[in-house]
């Protein structure tokens, strides 16, 4: 496990993280880091528990909502995938029946010329 610092409202924080997250974890504070001082900015001095409760609602409300948005764009992608298969089948059967009936006009047409060369 890697330790990291982390500074969140001008305050070091030693942090525990897997080998090879180090940066993640420091982009991970740095965007709590910039709800602390959105809300301090807005709300002025409260205290830090307060002020790191509201950030971290914050960042939870946007997650909950990149999660809402992600399950609407997977059901859109699903509906998308169903009209997919659904516009090959129809495709597949066209083709089918375009095949029929040319090889249906192949075999009048070879008909029609016999008689005419007789």
């Amino acid at each position: 496990m890697a330790q990291v610092i982390v500074t969140v409202n001008d305050r070091p924080y030693t942090m525990q993280c897997p080998d090879g997250e180090e940066e993640h974890l420091r982009e991970l504070a740095a965007v709590l880091d910039g709800e602390v001082a959105r809300i301090r900015q807005s709300v002025g001095a409260i205290g830090d528990i307060r002020l790191l409760v509201m950030a971290g609602l914050m960042v939870a409300d946007r997650l909950s909502e990149a999660s809402r948005k992600a399950e609407a764009l997977e059901e859109q992608m699903k509906g998308l995938r169903e009209s997919r298969n659904l516009a090959q089948l129809q495709a597949k059967d066209l083709e089918e029946r375009v095949a029929d009936r040319l090889d249906h006009a192949t075999r009048r047409l070879e008909i029609i010329a016999k008689a005419m060369v007789r």
